[in-house]
């Protein structure tokens, strides 16, 4: 994998086209459409101005193009669909996550399709292949985020279906979704809990717009239920798969957050190269002093580094491996890696970066929250060292 802060991808014509054109139309159509709209980082979004994005994603065919060609995709591999996410995360774009379907989406029904009945995917899940329905994930509670077991919404059988009640937070996208993936504990048990597809305009469910996380987007949910009525035929797997389903996958979903991350520090360090060029200091550019040249050198490296193991990991994933202690590292390095990367670039900026809604103080917040997000980097050690206990263990 060689350097390049805008790699090209020679040997998968496919992959190279898809970059290409994906490239055009996020710099091009997509910053067109939000200047129209007078978009800015904190804009509250509402389903107007998205809809339209997933219908033009869908018809250049971005917007699911990762699922099977039975579904309207091309089959992407892991390591094509994360060029694609990298590409999206170094584009600046404020509605990026709606091109491929990261929020509400295909990307986030993907896994779903092995769990659901035929009933399911025609009602729920293929509406939003087609860019007509969007979905939200509810898991998390104010007292469960990390430890999920810790959830107090629970599901009580009633005839017909389950009683819900409960208050899930932070789901993202949740404000325009017409359904829910929600997990709740089984009523009367201690570790039995199910997944449900819940329609949000039920009685008895109530969206509430969520708090404004450090990133400044107005996209977080709260989805408050007080008995709503679920109908049998929505539960998702079968009781008792919730937590598989809810967790499922979290190899595959761990790794595949890092390239966004990525795209992002390569914005970053894109910004802090162009800014140090062009400012004038002392007689000379910026990019003249040693200090900077080396802070630079120090940012690009880091870049490579953690972008070439998170490729390698996404390879071993494409061959049939299970790539579980590199995932960790992955999230682990990707996270504070990019974080590091996007400080300095504030740094070389100095005040001009700090300027609220600035690109760089952007994606200065926006990194700081993937050091916590989909796994702080505490538990991300915490599983390596889990996975090289187990190796130590089995040579004793």
């Amino acid at each position: 994998m060689s350097f390049s802060l805008e790699p090209a991808y020679d040997d998968n014509p496919r992959l190279a086209d898809l970059v290409a054109r994906l490239r055009t139309y996020l710099s091009g159509e997509l910053a067109q459409y939000e200047q129209d709209l007078g978009l800015g980082p904190e804009t509250p979004l509402d389903r107007s101005m998205l809809e339209p994005v997933w219908r033009r994603s869908r018809e250049l065919g971005f917007y699911g193009v990762h699922l099977p060609e039975k579904l309207g995709g091309q089959s992407l591999s892991f390591t094509e669909l994360a060029a694609l996410k990298e590409e999206v995360g170094a584009s600046g774009r404020i509605l990026s996550t709606s091109v491929l379907g990261d929020m509400g989406g295909p990307l986030r029904v993907g896994s779903i399709f092995e769990y659901a009945t035929e009933s399911q995917i025609h009602r729920y899940l293929l509406p939003v292949v087609r860019a007509e329905r969007a979905c939200c994930f509810s898991l998390t509670e104010d007292d469960a985020g990390s430890d999920v077991r810790a959830m107090r919404t629970t599901a009580t059988p009633v005839d017909g279906g389950y009683r819900i009640t409960g208050h899930k937070v932070f789901s993202t996208g949740g404000t325009f979704a017409d359904f829910s993936i929600l997990v709740a504990r089984m009523a009367g048990t201690d570790d039995v809990y199910s997944a449900f597809l819940v329609d949000l305009a039920s009685p008895g469910c109530e969206v509430r717009p969520g708090r404004v996380p450090l990133s400044g987007q107005n996209i977080e949910s709260d989805i408050v239920l007080e008995d709503c009525f679920v109908p049998a035929e929505n539960l998702l797997g079968g009781e008792g798969q919730g937590l598989r389903i809810g967790l499922g996958r979290v190899v595959v979903n761990r790794l595949l957050h890092c390239p966004t991350a990525l795209g992002a520090a390569r914005q970053a360090l894109s910004l802090a190269l162009d800014f140090a060029a062009d400012r004038q200091v002392s007689g000379g550019a910026l990019l003249e002093k040693q200090a900077i040249q080396h802070r630079l050198a120090d940012m690009a490296t880091d870049y490579y580094a953690a972008r070439a193991m998170t490729y390698d990991a996404l390879r071993a994933l494409d061959a049939g491996a299970r790539p579980q202690t590199e995932s960790f590292m992955c999230k682990l390095f990707v996270a504070e890696r990019a974080f590091e990367i996007a400080d300095a670039a504030l740094q070389i900026h100095g005040k001009a970066g700090m300027v609220r809604g600035a690109q760089i103080e952007v994606l200065w917040r926006r990194l700081r929250m993937f050091r916590v997000l989909t796994g702080s980097s505490e538990i991300q050690r915490n599983g390596i060292i889990r996975e090289l206990a187990k190796v130590a263990g089995g040579r004793a």
